[in-house]
């Protein structure tokens, strides 16, 4: 071939490569504009108006201006001659188009938004890639609109901050060296391809001249043998000519195809390299190509054939419903591709995490979907990856102890919350700082730079501190460094733990107080006391001194407590404890031992004399009314005074002589005090044994019960009686109820002592009204049985089990039972009336008498004191109030009940007063019930009490 004819095939192959050019120019610009409306629909609600609407008429002009220079190209008679004038238009075309495809990724679609950048990226990219493949044929058109139409907006994205950016850079990096790889094999493959095709129209064409020169030969064979000749000879070096053009294309036709082999492996290796795992599924057969089975499934290839028969009931129970609705959606033409997430069961059991991407390809004619290829791969290292590191960062901002990371220059990388907590320090404040400027301590750096030594040997220090907040508070700080070193062993970080030491400090210094100090009364407690009354002792005897204790126990406190609330009862202990140090003042130590008792101890020989003047002002301070939220309150209190050496040899027996001597005070009465004695430990000894002899008196039945009569007025029946209790000692004989009541009260042997007593009474008075003598019984309660949560349901027991009707029953009540603030108690009180047993107040007129608790308490019977009886014939006062008190509960609908009538005078003018009932020793002494029986004889009988 000539060079004319390589000049013209050259021409011929860029005139055919222009038209080609010209001729798909037009497609991908209307594609370029699709993607644009797409943009600016998704964009709406997102993006400035102006901005997508200036967009889009950029967009918009360009169609039409390339649609104006296709049809100009067109209708060019020879376009050829002006081959450089139609490149350079087409290429500024291209550039233009590109550039506004870059204008979306970095002007119009928000960097924080990623479900808005998934779509927009999806429409220009997508878009991009394949206006990119139409012009791939030709290297340089498809450089001038891939550069301008993914270069831009990746060096954009991989810039930004986000944390979304700089994976779609590096995405758009990816795609952008795939689609040029793919691109300069397509145009090196197109151009040989048209090269040969115009190589072998030459061929054509030297075949033709062949022939017609071997015709003229055979023409003129007889005019010109030499003729001839030359021209077997041309023949035949035309004829080697074209074996050697054939013997060439078959080489280019070999060598293109060694290239796409090539190609071919470098795509494979790529796929291997990615893990990806491809697969194609025809939905008519079901049959599925899926490749890398055995690296994210452990399947071999024959175990999967069929998706829905072998993938499909592998997928996670949880996410079977996700898979579907994703795979209907795009099937239905919502999403021109899908990626999803999701768990599949390997062979071994466990569960895998793979990414599904996939897209429909085929379709049938009605619409269905009939094929879909996509890729699949084992994500589920990324994802713990993601999980692990989602879980040290919420650890690290959750955790109550600053941390902090150093470089090995110990400047501060980041800090965690808890350290801007601690320290006020924020974080955009420390992070670059090197951690000595942080205090303003001048050997700071010097620490540091031990510190840093010491790690590089050690790498783990920790230790106590005194830092520094941002306001200039010193704290102290326990501080833990660990050094991280590389796989070199080189430092690249230090880790800091600290907490503060404040909150731990003052608990220390609390519990110390705690263990040392009473929290109400701020008075020393036992622990102190007794550490306090053995130095004290230990003093007396190395300088011959003495050592006084009096232990201090107010009266009545309990009931103070019990009625007034804990919390007036508190700050009354508070006042208590704060006479106790003004009286005593520096002379002695007080001290706090339990709920209302107090110790004092007093060094010195001091006379007897002394120390009960000192008791006398205690009690006379502690006398002193008190106004307490409303309450106005006197205490007093019984002393107990127990003296070293002179009684006790040490300060154990202190304590338990001065506490006997305050038991014997309290004894006396109380608001008094008391020396120690040795007829004190006796005393003590027999109120043990009384003790204990009650305990046995209750478990041996000891305990009987005698009757008082009561006679009724004015007609001197005798309706009712009291049961009152007494004990037949086994060696006193029998006891008045003085003479261990109190005892029983004290250690709550009252409650068991009540019960007996009740259910004794309630038999005999079943005995007395099966006899036709009913009479109703008069029994007395302790608080403490009232205190009892199933006291009523215990009385109807015993009404049931002795077969007394109820309201043969009355129960005596003092009005410091109606004063319990308790809700068990007002609970009892009403369930006993509702059960029809008669209640009475007993004692009326010595307590702290009200109105208000006759009106708030079912009460029945007012009993009138004997003092105000004794005294009826002497005093106009008592008189008067005995008629006082007869007139009111006559006017509340009460019966009133005089007792200790004791002559006939005192009956006369109850008589003359209308008083109902009387009791005592004119009427009657507390006898037997054998006794009594006779004389309920020759009273009438009476059927309704």
């Amino acid at each position: 071939m000539t060079s004319n004819d390589t000049h013209s095939a050259n021409n011929w192959v860029k005139t055919q490569q222009l038209d080609l050019l010209y001729a798909y120019s037009r497609l991908p610009q209307w594609l370029i504009l699709l993607s644009a409306a797409g943009v600016v629909l998704v964009m709406w609600s997102h993006a400035p108006h102006n901005l997508l609407l200036g967009w889009l008429a950029v967009v918009t002009g360009l169609a039409l201006l390339r649609a104006v220079l296709v049809r100009r190209y067109r209708a060019c008679a020879a376009p050829e001659r002006q081959r450089a004038r139609w490149y350079a238009l087409f290429y500024l075309g291209n550039l233009a188009s590109g550039l506004s495809l870059a204008f979306v990724h970095i002007y119009i679609v928000p960097l924080e938004h990623f479900e808005l950048q998934a779509v927009a990226y999806a429409l220009a990219t997508g878009i991009a890639l394949c206006v990119s493949i139409i012009y791939a044929t030709q290297f340089i058109a498809f450089l001038s609109f891939a550069v301008p139409a993914w270069l831009p907006p990746t060096i954009y994205l991989l810039v930004q901050d986000d944390p979304t950016s700089p994976y779609w850079g590096v995405i758009g990096i990816t795609l952008s060296g795939c689609l040029l790889l793919a691109a300069a094999f397509l145009n090196r493959t197109a151009t040989a391809i048209m090269a040969a095709n115009q190589r072998n129209m030459d061929l054509l064409q030297g075949l033709d001249d062949a022939k017609q020169q071997s015709e003229a030969l055979n023409q003129q064979l007889t005019r010109e043998i030499n003729q001839r000749r030359n021209a077997e000879r041309e023949l035949r070096q035309s004829h080697e000519a074209l074996e050697q053009r054939v013997i060439e294309r078959t080489a280019a036709l070999q060598a293109a195809s060694e290239q796409l082999k090539a190609s071919e492996a470098r795509l494979n290796l790529a796929i291997e390299a990615s893990q990806l795992g491809l697969w194609d599924w025809n939905l008519d057969t079901d049959e599925v190509y899926h490749s890398h089975l055995e690296e994210i499934f452990g399947l071999s290839g024959e175990a999967v054939t069929r998706m829905l028969e072998h993938l499909t009931p592998r997928v996670h129970p949880d996410d079977r419903k996700l898979v579907r609705s994703t795979l209907v959606q795009h099937m239905r033409g919502r999403s021109k591709s899908y990626r999803i997430e999701y768990r599949i069961q390997h062979a071994d059991g466990h569960w895998v995490w793979v990414e599904d991407s996939g897209r429909a390809v085929e379709w049938d004619s009605t619409g269905r979907v009939t094929r879909i290829i996509g890729t699949r791969r084992d994500v589920s290292e990324r994802l713990a990856r993601e999980q692990q590191a989602q879980l040290a960062a919420t650890v690290f901002d959750a955790t109550a102890e600053g941390i902090f990371i150093l470089d090995p220059n110990f400047h501060i990388l980041t800090v965690n919350q808890a350290f801007c907590f601690i320290t006020g320090y924020a974080a955009d404040d420390v992070c670059g700082t090197p951690m000595h400027l942080l205090s303003e301590d001048p050997d700071r750096n010097r620490f540091f730079q031990h510190l840093k030594s010491t790690l590089d040997s050690e790498d783990r220090w920790q230790g106590e501190l005194m830092e520094q907040r941002r306001s200039g508070e010193r704290y102290p700080q326990w501080l833990q460094l660990t050094v991280v070193r590389n796989p070199q062993g080189q430092i690249t970080h230090y880790v800091g733990f600290f907490s503060d030491q404040t909150s731990h400090r003052q608990t220390e210094q609390r519990l110390q107080y705690l263990a040392n100090f009473d929290p109400l009364t701020q008075l020393a407690n036992r622990n102190l006391f007794t550490q306090q009354l053995e130095e004290a002792v230990s003093r007396a005897r190395q300088f011959k001194q003495e050592v006084t204790l009096l232990h201090v126990d107010l009266d009545r406190f309990k009931h103070i407590n019990d009625t007034l609330g804990h919390h007036i009862a508190d700050n009354l202990l508070r006042q208590v404890a704060q006479r106790l140090v003004e009286t005593a003042g520096d002379s002695a130590a007080v001290a706090r031992l339990s709920a209302d008792e107090f110790v004092l101890i007093v060094e010195g020989d001091l006379h007897k004399r002394e120390l009960s003047q000192l008791a006398d002002r205690l009690l006379h301070n502690l006398r002193r009314p008190m106004n307490l939220e409303g309450h106005e309150l006197v205490v007093s209190a019984s002393i107990g005074i127990s003296l070293f050496p002179h009684t006790a040899r040490d300060g154990l027996l202190l304590i338990t002589q001065a506490n006997q001597a305050m038991q014997h005070a309290k004894y006396l009465g109380g608001d008094g005090f008391q020396f120690y004695s040795d007829q004190l430990q006796v005393h003590g000894i027999e109120r043990l044994q009384l003790e204990n002899q009650l305990r046995k008196a209750l478990d041996e039945k000891q305990l009987v019960v005698y009757y008082q009569p009561k006679q009724n007025l004015p007609g001197g029946e005798l309706r009712s009686a009291e049961a009152l209790v007494r004990w037949q000692h086994p060696q006193r004989g029998l006891l008045a109820p003085a003479e261990f009541i109190a005892l029983a009260e004290e250690t709550g042997m009252i409650v068991r002592l009540g019960e007996q007593v009740l259910r004794t009474a309630c038999a005999q008075a079943s005995r007395w009204y099966q006899n036709g003598q009913p009479v109703q019984i008069a029994v007395n309660l302790s608080v403490q049985q009232l205190r009892q949560r199933d006291f009523a349901e215990q009385v109807a027991a015993i009404l049931l089990a002795t077969e007394l009707p109820a309201h043969y029953l009355q129960l005596e009540l003092t009005e410091s039972m109606l004063l319990e603030q308790l809700d068990v108690v007002e609970l009892n009180i009403a369930a006993l009336r509702a059960l029809g047993i008669s209640l009475a107040i007993d004692d009326f007129g010595t307590g702290y008498s009200s109105l208000a608790y006759l009106k708030r308490f079912p009460i029945d019977t007012l009993k009138i004191d004997r003092t105000f009886i004794a005294g009826l014939e002497q005093g106009a006062q008592d008189a008067a109030i005995v008629r006082a008190i007869i007139v009111m509960g006559h006017s509340l609908g009460l019966q009133v009940v005089a007792e200790g009538v004791e002559n006939t005078a005192q009956q006369q003018l109850l008589r003359e007063y209308a008083c109902d009932q009387l009791q005592g020793y004119l009427i009657g002494r507390p006898m037997p019930a054998s006794d009594l029986t006779p004389l309920l004889a020759q009273a009438q009988p009476v059927d309704n009490p």
